[in-house]
């Protein structure tokens, strides 16, 4: 752990145009925390330099990163592209910001991993910190599993294991907003990270002066049926969805994904004192019932969902399954 540093002024790596870092410069106005967003390219290492000496921040919190539209796939024609900031950018922030002895919180994936024979499915056994990588089904989590132990390295970094994360709303990136839209989901149990709980916890814990690795998820794992689900009692009752397996969801995905439960432990240990982190089935509920205020008060429910989320089954017709008389 570093020094704790009174956080008086932030400066964010992906804030201007990324989901996350905008999501955190909403939180520190909200907090009145002075902050600024990135106006440079992190893969030039003097102008990451140039700024970090002009804004002169105690806090740097780097979200900037290649995830590829609409998916992970993308990465996989463009890999000179996503080393250029996934690894070569991001190296450079860890660096300068060490140098310079900034405390850095890097919302990094914990999509490195797959069960195992150590950490089987349905278990409840989660991959810990110190555990290695195990899964390099693409490109995007090649890259993410070299860099952590690189990254692990600086100390002042913190960084932590975002998986499949969500939103109280449905916009294009959250986990929900995409397997809802998909004609068929697998239905895996894996550990999910809800953004309206765990973004003001990497606050506090950049805050506390926290470093090194951290599973950023809330405790627990929820399968794909019991997110759609959710979806289907507070957001659209009409809603339907079929399964397939994992072997049928690999012929038309480029690269593999990645299914894991992680070890939220030591999350939980150093957790600052007054944040509560919910277990992921009473978050994701939680964050279902926000979901549906917020789609209330914007006029998109109940009658103007976009077409885009009903119904795929029956070859993505949108009708309900006709079930047979026994």
């Amino acid at each position: 752990m570093a020094q704790p540093k009174a956080m008086t002024k932030v400066l964010i790596y992906g804030g201007k145009t990324g989901w996350i870092g905008g999501l955190m410069n909403d939180l520190c106005k909200e907090k009145g925390i002075e902050v600024y967003n990135s106006e440079i390219r992190i893969e030039n290492r003097a102008d990451v330099e140039a700024e970090l000496e002009k804004i002169k921040p105690s806090h740097v919190l780097m979200s900037a990163g290649i995830t590829g539209r609409p998916n992970i796939d993308w990465c996989e024609d463009h890999k000179p592209e996503t080393i250029r900031t996934n690894v070569i950018g991001t190296l450079n922030v860890a660096d300068l910001t060490y140098l310079k002895g900034i405390h850095c919180t890097v919302y990094a994936t914990g999509c490195i991993f797959k069960y195992d024979e150590a950490h089987p499915l349905g278990s409840g056994i989660g991959f810990k910190e110190e555990d290695k990588p195990n899964f390099d089904g693409s490109f995007y989590s090649k890259t993410k599993g070299y860099m952590e132990p690189m990254l692990a390295t600086y100390s002042n970094c913190m960084i932590l294991r975002v998986r499949m994360p969500i939103s109280d709303d449905l916009i294009h990136r959250s986990f929900v907003t995409k397997i809802a839209k998909y004609e068929k989901v697998v239905n895996i149990p894996n550990s999910m990270t809800i953004l309206t709980e765990m973004l003001p916890a990497s606050l506090a814990m950049a805050q506390k002066g926290l470093t090194g690795v951290y599973n950023f998820t809330n405790p627990g794992v929820i399968s794909h049926n019991e997110v759609l689900d959710l979806f289907k009692k507070y957001i659209d009752p009409t809603f339907e969805y079929s399964n397939f397996s994992v072997e049928e969801q690999a012929k038309i995905l480029k690269a593999d994904r990645s299914n894991n439960e992680l070890d939220a432990t030591k999350l939980l240990r150093d957790m600052p004192e007054g944040i509560v982190i919910n277990d992921i089935k009473t978050a994701f509920d939680l964050c279902f019932q926000r979901m549906k205020v917020n789609l209330e008060k914007s006029g998109v429910l109940p009658d103007n969902l976009p077409p885009e989320f009903k119904s795929k089954v029956n070859g993505a017709t949108g009708k309900p399954v006709t079930k047979t008389a026994p």
